[in-house]
């Protein structure tokens, strides 16, 4: 009975605090895979079902997780790996090979990689023989234990997919669906990619060797949806150690999620991205402001944390600029708003820089060609401004034809929080013509 108390008696407020912000932490970076992915059920059981007809039954297989990026793709075949790993049959046989587009950047690299992984150096050590196909089909043999019912099951999963139909003649592809459709050896090849175009991408020979099957994760979750999806993020479970205090934070969370100025801002998060990984980026930041003194998430604690969110990069960056680049953007904004988003050059953009000057009286913001030039090439090398094409760099300098990179909102937004700004400046900008 006693031990009983102990147990249930609560914990100083300082180490409920703590639990709360690893529990959460690990739930937003991702470091804790969910019992079972929300929303993707159906593609969670067929490619579960289809690696276990490799895993089990030595079955060769390919398959494309297609969708957009934070849908949640990588989450499902992480799940669904965890799955299939807890068959001891499966744990002690598959052998995994992750390779990803971004890193394996040609097939002699992805070569390596292969080997590496599946702790065959000493039988390759450093050479590279023959073909691709040839170093394939010597790694898989290597693999064997005999007959093919003993072969053991590899499975290949390439990230950023698409990238690799960027290598040479496609070969990596083109051998491991050749594998996948033969009966040499119990293979499931893997792709995952956000390119819903990606078979277009394939050359002919690789197309006719893939199985075609596609799941697709297209995270279009209503605004209701993504609201209690907030909430659940942000929950604490049954199983916390302090029962009142896990009552206590899940009632504030719902008062949170029903205030009228976070369901605005929640309502901006979601039309700007309905994808969760820009929400659980909004919601660590929320996190990082719980503490002792302050045991619970606060309606302005979401909206500082969704401002922290939405700000403007680009925008940002003009706060840096110098009074003479600042004109010179302003100029290419009036220049946008008369010939209606047309390319301008740099000998356009001081023309109307120039009408500018003419109405002043004083010589503050006279400046000599090359310094007006250096401003203009600074502002390229921030990427505020850029070329219209490649081409378009053997032009003369004050004729290469440039677009502005930022709209006009941007512009004069940044304008009334940039210090000391002139206010001659401030009513240029804001004026309809230069």
């Amino acid at each position: 009975m006693s031990k009983r108390k102990a147990k249930d008696a609560p914990l100083p407020v300082g180490e409920c605090i703590s639990q709360v912000q690893d529990i959460l932490r690990k739930r937003l970076c991702h470091q804790q895979l969910p019992d079972s992915p929300e929303g993707v059920e159906a593609q969670h059981k067929h490619l579960l079902e289809l690696l276990k007809r490799t895993a089990v039954h030595g079955e060769s297989n390919s398959v494309l997780i297609v969708g957009p990026r934070g849908s949640g793709k990588t989450m499902l075949l992480k799940c669904v790996l965890r799955d299939l790993l807890e068959e001891k049959e499966v744990e002690k046989n598959l052998l995994q090979v992750h390779l990803n587009g971004l890193l394996q950047t040609d097939d002699r690299i992805a070569l390596q990689e292969m080997t590496r992984q599946l702790h065959l150096e000493n039988v390759v050590g450093d050479k590279v023989f023959g073909s691709f196909a040839e170093n394939l089909s010597f790694l898989l043999e290597a693999l064997k234990k005999g007959d093919r019912s003993s072969s053991r099951p590899v499975l290949f999963v390439l990230d950023e997919f698409d990238l690799f139909a960027h290598h040479k003649n496609q070969t990596l592809l083109y051998n491991l669906f050749d594998v996948s459709q033969s009966a040499q050896a119990p293979v499931a090849v893997v792709g995952v990619t956000c390119r819903l175009d990606v078979l277009e991408l394939l050359e002919k020979r690789v197309k006719s060797r893939f199985s075609h099957r596609q799941i697709h994760l297209l995270s279009n979750p209503t605004f209701s949806q993504y609201l209690e999806r907030v909430q659940t993020q942000l929950g604490l479970q049954d199983d916390f150690p302090d029962k009142t205090f896990a009552q206590d934070w899940n009632a504030s969370v719902k008062t949170l999620c029903e205030d009228k100025s976070v369901e605005d801002a929640l309502q901006r998060h979601y039309n700007s991205s309905k994808n969760f990984r820009s929400n659980h980026m909004l919601l660590m930041l929320c996190l990082s402001r719980v503490s002792v003194a302050k045991p619970a998430i606060k309606p302005a604690d979401l909206l500082e944390a969704s401002k922290m969110c939405l700000v403007d990069a680009q925008a940002n960056m003009l706060h840096g600029l110098s009074i003479l680049e600042l004109c010179l953007i302003i100029a290419m904004k009036h220049l946008n708003d008369v010939y209606d988003g047309e390319p301008f050059n740099l000998q356009m953009v001081h023309n109307e820089f120039k009408k500018f000057l003419q109405r002043k009286s004083n010589s503050m913001y006279n400046f000599e060609q090359p310094v007006i030039m250096k401003a203009f090439e600074h502002l390229q090398q921030l990427e505020m401004i850029r070329p219209v094409d490649s081409s378009s760099a053997k032009t003369q300098r004050e004729y290469q034809l440039m677009r502005l990179m930022l709209d006009n909102t941007q512009v004069l937004e940044a304008l009334q929080k940039y210090p000391q700004c002139p206010t001659d400046v401030k009513q240029w900008a804001m004026s309809a013509y230069g």
